[in-house]
């Protein structure tokens, strides 16, 4: 390593030294988010014994577009801890930004037979990204670090594993996956042909270390009707157990950019979708063609699910991190204000019901010590709810709404907080509106029987502002709604949906206030507070509940 490429690793963690990132008032307390600068895709999440890793596309020094993979860690994924960069872009095949990829952790009897040069613990396989500083012509290359630690990360010397992309393709294909089955080892990248059409590939390995191409990875019936995209980015994976039939399926995620396929939805940049089947050879078969997105928000792109040692893989259910983000959405107020851009969702728990994606997320913030939960202070809540006439219609009742807003009536709980969640059900016989932040600036989410309805087009986030969707007749749904300072998650009907957005809103907007036309609209209600002392989220211990 030459001083010049030492200084890539230095001028990073300076700029992490001199960062004042989580001084921001909008700097999430419990999602994971760059200490400094510009966050993007998670790569190589994993988990080892009781540690949660994440690396992630970090550019410490953005605007300046050099992307190196960042490395932080959690035992309980709320607080989380920054280390020196794993993977700094100071290499000829990747002196234009380490991409996306993923990890591996092997098992003590695969030290022994996979090749020498990858026999160590965690292996990390990434996307190296080449630009021909005349023509700009792109090139990239698949390339391997190891690691016996996770502190010390070293590339291989013969990088690339993988040099080129096959004929047919262009120099677009990134963002290794690589797993074993019973044959050895597997890749799935992203790639386009020279078409300009997205697709997949497979490789195959016997020693981690030599790649074969195996071939396109082919999903009868998906393609057949309508435009997939110019390039599939992200594909990641997974085995999931349906909870209805206990079958096991494989389900496939990708980003097809440029994928219109005239429904509902698909309004974000680029869309990420999944499709369930079963994976034989090069054939992800029994899909029916059917796919849908993975989350409906206007963030949400690039998820990636967590590999474990073998004996701790959990048994159809898989855990997910996502970047909540758009490519080219960086002119956010954050930038101005603590010179960082984006933040990552919380991790979430993936299973499958009736062949639908169920997304969960883990019950970290439940799962606190000396919680407190007490009938007698349900009163909180019922003072928190505002009513407005049923019988107005159309702007009348708009007007109404608005101007019933009361921020002293902000449910007490949380009347100092800007990171909380909540869980509940929610009857339904009238719509119910709930506003996170003041009269000025606010996000609304309004639950109907057969919709949902986000809007937060007062905020001061410059990009989107309302979203309607379509959703199955009821008359009760349950949802959990986490909110940190400038990210919010819903998820509705136990997983069934889930929608994530970012909100820049006044410091001074705290908790949230709800809008009901019947008092009895909320029941099984759970109260959580998130506060910050110095650098650290505290979970407070204190839950309010209101009982059926």
């Amino acid at each position: 390593m030459t001083t010049s490429d030492e200084d890539l690793l230095q001028s990073a963690l300076a700029a992490q030294q001199r960062s004042t990132a989580n001084a921001d008032p909008d700097y999430p307390l419990v999602h994971l988010t760059a200490p400094v600068g510009r966050l993007n895709d998670p790569n190589g999440l994993l988990v080892d014994e009781d540690t949660y890793h994440a690396f992630f596309q970090y550019t410490p020094e953005h605007p300046r577009r050099l992307v190196y993979w960042g490395h932080a860690t959690s035992n309980d994924l709320l607080h989380w801890t920054h280390h020196a960069p794993a993977i700094v872009p100071d290499s000829p095949y990747d002196r234009n930004g380490a991409y996306s990829g993923g990890a591996i952790i092997l098992d003590a009897d695969e030290l022994s037979w996979v090749d020498p040069a990858v026999a160590h613990t965690y292996v990390l396989h990434y996307t190296g990204n080449l630009k021909d500083a005349v023509t700009g012509e792109r090139d990239a290359t698949q390339n391997a670090v190891v690691s016996d630690d996770l502190i010390n990360f070293t590339k291989l010397a013969d990088n690339p594993v993988v040099r080129r992309q096959p004929e047919g393709y262009t120099a677009h294909w990134r963002d290794p996956q690589v797993w074993r089955d019973a044959e050895g080892y597997r890749m799935l990248l992203g790639t386009q042909r020279k078409n300009e059409t997205g697709a997949a590939l497979l490789y195959r390995s016997e020693d981690l270390r030599h790649w074969q191409l195996e071939g396109e990875l082919e999903i009868p019936g998906f393609s057949d009707t309508i435009a997939t995209g110019y390039m599939w980015e992200c594909p990641n994976l997974m085995r999931l157990r349906d909870e209805v039939d206990g079958q096991y399926y494989d389900v496939l995620i990708i980003c097809p950019q440029g994928m219109k396929p005239g429904m509902e939805g698909f309004e974000n940049v680029f869309p990420c979708i999944y499709l369930v089947g079963h994976l034989r050879g090069t054939r992800l078969e029994d899909t029916g063609g059917r796919f849908a997105e993975v989350d409906r928000g206007f963030e949400f792109y690039a998820p990636q699910v967590f590999a474990h040692r073998r004996e701790q893989t959990p048994d159809g259910k898989a855990l997910l991190m996502a970047w909540a983000g758009n490519a080219g959405e960086d002119e956010q107020p954050s930038i101005h204000s603590g010179n960082w851009v984006h933040t990552m969702s919380m991790v979430r728990e993936l299973s499958l019901r009736g062949g639908k994606l169920i997304q969960r997320p883990l019950p970290v913030l439940e799962d606190v010590p000396n919680q407190r939960s007490t009938q007698a202070e349900s009163a909180a809540w019922e003072e928190s709810a505002t009513t407005y006439d049923s019988a107005l219609e159309g702007e009348a009742a708009d007007q109404a709404l608005a101007s019933a807003l009361n921020l002293d009536q902000t449910c007490a709980a949380l009347a100092n907080s800007r990171s909380w969640r909540l869980r509940a059900t929610v009857n339904l016989s009238q719509e119910v509106l709930i506003r996170i932040g003041d009269e000025n600036s606010h996000v609304d989410i309004i639950l109907g029987r057969n919709y949902l309805e986000v809007d937060r087009s007062t905020s001061a986030y410059p990009h989107g502002g309302r979203r309607r969707i379509s959703l199955s007749e009821q008359v009760k749904r349950s949802i959990e709604l986490i909110h940190d300072r400038s990210i919010t998650e819903l998820f509705v009907d136990e997983g069934e949906l889930a929608f994530t957005l970012r909100s820049f809103l006044p410091a001074t907007a705290c908790g949230f206030s709800v809008f009901v036309k019947e008092t009895d609209a909320f029941g099984n209600t759970v109260l959580t507070d998130v506060s910050n002392q110095g650098e650290n989220a505290v979970i407070s211990s204190i839950t309010y509940m209101k009982n059926d």
